[in-house]
């Protein structure tokens, strides 16, 4: 059965899902990742997400839904989804997609984290831009070390200042109080401490995962 993979930003989903996807053998399936290859592509679809991105814009439910669904409808090993759904028409509109492809939901799982341990986690955090383009976290699987070896380049994200960490924050709780509630009701929703090794918070996840 496929999940989603929930936390604040920070709470480690990107390198619990790369692990998942090792131990488990899921798909990894991120938003941000599917807008952004969908902009490479070149494509019709493409241009028009790019165009409102630039201006600033969010990318329509609608229009999301129909990016993922054409992703989605290839696989065939069950699904983390990283990053969607972020409301509850988003959720709606997903148990109404994944229905149409005979594919059903197993579990939403937060990867739960202080407020204040996410502002230190953001605050400090660094990433590797490879020479191939690829961005990587520097933490446990991915080291400074690993990116010089690579040829890559260090930086800090613009959105990692305090006042965006404040905001984006407000935002992840505005937004996911609701979806929450939803998952909670659906029986579907569970919580593992992210405050912890990443090595215990994938030993939790895989325990409610089974």
């Amino acid at each position: 059965m496929d999940i989603i993979l929930m936390g604040a930003p920070g709470a480690g989903k990107g390198t619990q899902a790369a692990r998942l996807k090792t131990a488990l053998g899921y798909k990894h399936i991120s938003t941000g990742d599917v807008l952004r290859s969908e902009i490479a592509s070149g494509s019709e679809l493409g241009k028009k997400v790019g165009a409102i991105i630039q201006k600033g814009d969010l990318v329509s439910d609608e229009l999301m839904l129909s990016i993922l669904k054409e992703v989605v409808s290839g696989v065939q090993e069950p699904i983390i989804f990283d990053g969607f759904p972020r409301t509850v028409p988003q959720a709606e509109m997903l148990n109404t997609m994944l229905a149409s492809l005979g594919r059903e939901l197993g579990k939403a799982v937060e990867i739960s984290l202080p407020d204040e341990v996410v502002v230190v986690r953001l605050s400090s955090r660094k990433q590797c831009k490879l020479p191939s383009g690829e961005v990587k976290q520097i933490g446990p699987d991915f080291s400074l070390e690993d990116c010089a070896a690579q040829g890559g380049e260090v930086f800090t994200r613009k959105d990692d200042s305090a006042e965006s960490i404040a905001h984006r924050l407000q935002v992840y709780h505005q937004q996911t109080e609701p979806v929450t509630a939803f998952y909670k009701q659906a029986g579907k929703f569970v919580a593992v401490n992210g405050d912890q090794h990443p090595d215990q918070v994938l030993n939790d996840l895989l325990n409610v995962l089974k």
